[in-house]
């Protein structure tokens, strides 16, 4: 039973309090909908819905929570993400807890400048890492579909770029240094460049014929 008001035309609820997340999904979204419309699909926050305890042990299950959970508490389809930065070196940190590596939660500066500090004697080769997504669907009937991808790269000492959130500013994706690359950050990328290639972007696209559904219209 849901014990959210929500306004008419919505569709889909995005399980995030992130801006960023919330236009990074619509813009991935677009192109794969017909007739998509970006009004249709809101955020938690947009609604007012509090975010539940995040305490699965991995993308997946952190993913589920949430979107099962947005889903209950709206009584529509729910998507979430869970999402974060894998430092080889430190052994797959920060991971689960990217958005709060800090100490608390959703301090992309404090974040991204502890990181930093901790990898500052760390040299090229030892700097790899890669982006993991993992992108849940839940439904109001039916069982939930998780979906995973990750975007394989390094990372600078620097900050590069003003786009993207997170740790965007210092990730370099492998396809960047590729031939033809040109060494950039997912910050110093276009939004439509970036989707294209990362964790979330694939996740999304493999979650798409799912979510596409929920947008097919149903017979009176």
């Amino acid at each position: 039973m849901s014990n959210v008001i929500v306004p008419d035309g919505v569709r889909l609820i995005l399980a995030t309090h992130n801006e960023g997340k919330v236009n990074e999904f619509r813009q991935i979204l677009t192109p794969l909908i017909p007739d998509f419309d970006p009004s249709s699909v809101v955020s938690a926050k947009g609604l007012g819905v509090e975010e539940p305890v995040e305490d699965g042990t991995s993308f997946a299950a952190n993913a589920l929570i949430k979107a099962q959970a947005l889903c209950k508490a709206t009584g529509l389809p729910a998507i979430a993400d869970d999402s974060g930065l894998c430092v080889d070196i430190l052994g797959g940190a920060p991971g689960i807890f990217s958005a709060r590596w800090c100490g608390h939660h959703g301090d992309d500066e404090a974040n991204l400048s502890l990181l930093l500090n901790q990898l500052a004697d760390i040299v090229d080769p030892h700097r790899g890492a890669h982006f993991m997504c993992a992108a849940a669907l839940a439904l109001p009937e039916g069982e939930p579909v998780v979906c995973q991808a990750q975007m394989v790269g390094r990372l600078v000492t620097v900050p590069e770029g003003d786009n993207g959130f997170g740790y965007d500013p210092i990730f370099v994706p492998a396809s960047e240094d590729a031939p033809g690359g040109q060494g950039r950050t997912t910050a110093q990328m276009s939004s439509d460049e970036k989707n294209a290639i990362s964790h979330r972007g694939q996740a999304l696209r493999m979650l798409s014929e799912y979510v596409a559904a929920v947008f097919v219209p149903q017979p009176e």
